[in-house]
């Protein structure tokens, strides 16, 4: 890994933070790339159950690095397209990660940057900061990152954003559904460390399996192919060793393993 990130795992919390700040955090090729790796590699981390993404300096993440932006002028559409869909393969990771993932947002997220916002679980930010689905107004559209915003905020508010370019608060943010919680900048550390403890507390693999479960019922209208999948998966659940010692742990009223860790 370059400077551009910096990992750092505390048992079983992994903090990826972008750590460039001198230009907002914003993207290139080889922090998309290193991004990428860096979630792939903790889906497969039997050590981590909880991510948390969060950023150096004043600004959560710019979108695009102008040097980048001066080369997708130059490049033609087919390296556009190579441009694009590593991006896309990004925001795909940290989205399907099989582990929650917790977006601590302490300054602006422009255009990609509001991505990586939409595409973590869980997001908690400051009235610092501010967020703007700028591309229209170059011209653009955040075609990448749109399944996660449009999920996060909803199809009517994104024709308004999408469409606009225009900046909006954090308090329009949390209200919007981007963000979860809304704390003073003083507090964001001790929210996003409650959060991880609740995540912590609950089974790894439930946790963990929860947005699975959540994708498959958004997509699937069959209303009996979704009772039969549910049927499974609670049975599947319950004969698991985690849904065995879970339920021991109540009926004998003591903590799961899980929360001894």
């Amino acid at each position: 890994m370059s400077d551009f990130l910096q990992i750092h795992q505390d048992k079983s919390v992994l903090r990826i933070r972008l750590n460039r700040p001198e230009v907002h955090n914003a993207f290139d090729d080889q922090l998309i790339a290193e991004l990428t790796a860096a979630f792939d590699k903790a889906a497969f981390d039997d050590s981590v159950r909880v991510i948390v993404l969060e950023s150096e300096g004043h600004s959560f993440s710019a979108g695009a690095d102008l040097n980048w932006m001066r080369g997708v002028i130059r490049a033609s559409e087919e390296q556009n397209i190579e441009d694009s869909t590593a991006l896309a393969r990004l925001m795909r990771a940290i989205n399907s990660l099989p582990k929650p993932t917790i977006a601590r947002v302490q300054g602006a997220a422009f255009g990609g940057g509001v991505g990586l916002v939409a595409c973590c679980d869980i997001a908690i930010g400051t009235p610092n900061a501010l967020f703007s689905l700028s591309e229209a107004r170059l011209g653009l559209l955040p075609a990448v990152i749109s399944p996660y915003v449009i999920e996060a905020i909803g199809a009517r508010q994104a024709r308004r954003y999408f469409a606009t370019g225009e900046r909006f608060s954090a308090e329009k943010a949390h209200e919007l559904g981007l963000l979860h919680e809304l704390v003073e900048p003083h507090m964001l550390d001790k929210a996003v460390d409650e959060m991880v403890q609740k995540l912590l507390d609950a089974g790894p693999v439930a946790s963990g399996s929860a947005k699975q479960l959540i994708n498959l019922m958004v997509s699937t209208t069959d209303a009996v192919a979704q009772d039969e999948a549910n049927s499974r998966l609670i049975a599947r659940l319950r004969v698991s060793p985690e849904g065995q010692e879970g339920l021991t742990a109540f009926l004998e009223k003591r903590k799961p393993s899980w929360m001894e860790q």
